[in-house]
Formats: C-alpha cells, sequence, structure tokens
C-alpha cells in the first residue's frame, strides 16, 4: 500500500494482480514480480516537488477505449499538479456502459473538474487562493467541445 501511495505509476498494475488475490495463479506471481523489478529499476523516480512562487492547479484526464471486457465498463483517471508536483490522482470503473468514445471522456472531465473545485475550495480554507481558473486538459475533440457548449450545462 505504501508503494501505490508515493509511485502512482504501478498503481494500475497493483489493482490488477490483486483481484486475484483470493485464488492467485502463476501468471499473477509473476506479475508481482515484474511490478518489484520495475520499482528496483525505477528507484531514483518518484515526485519531487520544487518551491516556486506561483501554483497553479492544473488538471489532466483521460479514458480507455475499450474497456473491461468482463462487464463493458470503462476505466479512466486523471491527474492534479499543484506546481511542480501532483497532489491528487485517481483510476477508477466508471459507473455507466455508454456507446460514444465522446460521454466516457466527458465523464471523465467531470470527475477531474470535482475534483479539482474541492481541491479549490481545501486551498481556500487554507487561505491559498488560487489566482486565475484550472486548467484541465482532455484529448478528444467531442469532449471538449460538449464542455463549451452552454446549451449542454
Amino acid at each position: 500500500m505504501y508503494l501505490t501511495a508515493t509511485r502512482p505509476d504501478i498503481m494500475q498494475g497493483v489493482s490488477l494482480i490483486s483481484i486475484f488475490m483470493e485464488t492467485p495463479k502463476d501468471t499473477h506471481w509473476s506479475g508481482g514480480k515484474r511490478i518489484l523489478r520495475y520499482m528496483a529499476r525505477t528507484r531514483n523516480c518518484g515526485i519531487m516537488y520544487a518551491s516556486i512562487e506561483k501554483k497553479y492547479l492544473i488538471g489532466y484526464t483521460d479514458s480507455d477505449f475499450v474497456g473491461s471486457f468482463d462487464d463493458r465498463k470503462r476505466t479512466y483517471g486523471f491527474v492534479l499538479h499543484l506546481g511542480s508536483g501532483v497532489i491528487s490522482w485517481a483510476s477508477k470503473k466508471q459507473p455507466i456502459v455508454t456507446l460514444s468514445s465522446a460521454k466516457p471522456e466527458y465523464v471523465a472531465a467531470t470527475s477531474t473538474t470535482c475534483q479539482a473545485v474541492w481541491l479549490i475550495r481545501v486551498f481556500d480554507g487554507l487561505k491559498q487562493k488560487q489566482q486565475g481558473s484550472t486548467v484541465i486538459y482532455c484529448d478528444n475533440t467531442s469532449t471538449i467541445a460538449l464542455s463549451k457548449n452552454s446549451v449542454f450545462h
């Protein structure tokens, strides 16, 4: 659990093999060893926090295309940066099944926005008000057009 809290790059692999903890097979054991070998090779990698004057909250969001073959739900994730370091991230299955590619990306962007709004309110409570708006990056043009259109809000 400590490694996944400090190294978000292994979260997906650890989550996948932890599903089979009750009845593990040899493939799950080799997957766990592969994660540990990756950790040994990337020992110097991690989240670095530098001291800078202007700290703006920036978000990145994405959703996968195929989804899980078991329940046909897509996985989405987001990362929120403050200054030079990551302060919040998540990767989870969407609670809905969609037919288009724009809708799951829009759900992922909405979840990222909700987390960003919550963080901004926490910062306001700590007397660290952010000047300007939070930018959230998304790679789907349909989702960007959908979020810019005020009719859909």
